[in-house]
């Protein structure tokens, strides 16, 4: 499987090799143990931006993956309906394909915004950066 490009579907979530190492380093630095966990703080991180990605292809070729059940937990109804809703903002319709396509690149886009935070060195600092991303 090696490059294998993602597989436009919720029921599995795989991440690209640059993206497990992002995550590796955020383990370490903030404690949170599951990539699931680590998943949805980046897909806030990303949609808490306004612009568009500019990514728009993922090579899914780490051994990360996880169910949609795994990645959103209790709240995949609310998961769903932001991914959705962030089609709609840009101009796409909400099919499983177009919504599993934003789900991948937000949240390669959110793990590289998180990794990329050198204040970021415990789990106490993403809280803080989470809330004053609210005020």
């Amino acid at each position: 499987m090696d490059g294998e490009r993602l597989a436009m579907s919720l029921d599995t979530i795989r991440l690209s090799q640059p993206a497990k190492d992002q995550l590796i380093k955020l383990k370490r630095v903030t404690g949170i143990k599951n990539w699931n966990v680590l998943c949805r703080w980046a897909l806030a991180a990303s949609l808490a931006d306004p612009s568009t990605p500019l990514v728009k292809e993922i090579v899914a070729d780490s051994n990360v993956e996880m169910t949609w059940r795994t990645f959103s937990g209790t709240f995949g109804d609310v998961y769903l309906g932001l991914l959705k809703f962030r089609c709609l903002e840009e101009g796409l319709h909400p099919t499983d394909e177009e919504v599993s396509r934003m789900l991948i690149i937000h949240v390669h886009r959110g793990i590289g915004y998180l990794a990329g935070r050198q204040e970021l060195t415990n789990v106490g600092r993403l809280l803080s950066m989470a809330a004053s991303a609210q005020n």
